[in-house]
């Protein structure tokens, strides 16, 4: 479904202009609102190419996919995926050069040639977030449960910020 289609006006339209539309008049407003109608209904028509689109590319994934949330602690980072029908053995994480790195797949179950449309999606996936704080690799942790994915990062010691009281005296 094209975003005109959810555009009452635009549903159903017939092609053919009534002829009492296409007689030029004489008012500059109602020409002016017409002319604002057709350039509005122009960008209207073209709004799916201009829009970005989710859908899968030969089998990748657009560069969304997974969903994740980024949590930011005193002490620790938390970043959660959403793999919904995924495993835990479907998926790898990995922490490279300051990003850490979410990779999968999620196969078909089988091969139904009766199938007419299918919204279901299957394919690898990358997912890259890059961390701008220090972390502690070592002592990471990966939890997966109910098709969501938590990865909990410590910071590192220097990265934690230790509030310093700066005292306030009287101006001389």
């Amino acid at each position: 479904m094209s975003v005109s289609q959810l555009i009452p006006w635009n549903r159903n339209r017939v092609a053919a202009a009534p002829q009492s539309a296409l007689r030029e008049t004489p008012d500059p407003f109602v020409s002016l609102h017409r002319e604002m109608n057709r350039l509005f209904d122009d960008l209207l028509r073209q709004a799916d190419q201009l829009l970005p689109s989710r859908a899968a590319d030969n089998g990748n994934f657009a560069s969304g996919w997974p969903s994740v949330e980024v949590v930011e602690k005193e002490r620790e980072i938390v970043i959660s995926a959403e793999l919904p029908g995924m495993q835990d053995k479907d998926v790898e994480v990995t922490f490279e050069n300051g990003e850490l790195i979410l990779r999968g797949e999620r196969r078909g179950a089988h091969e139904d040639k009766e199938r007419r449309f299918s919204e279901r999606w299957y394919g690898r996936f990358e997912r890259r977030i890059p961390l701008d704080v220090e972390v502690q690799v070592d002592q990471a942790r990966a939890e997966f449960r109910d098709g969501v994915l938590s990865v909990t990062l410590p910071k590192s010691e220097s990265a934690i910020a230790t509030p310093v009281r700066i005292p306030v005296g009287k101006a001389a």
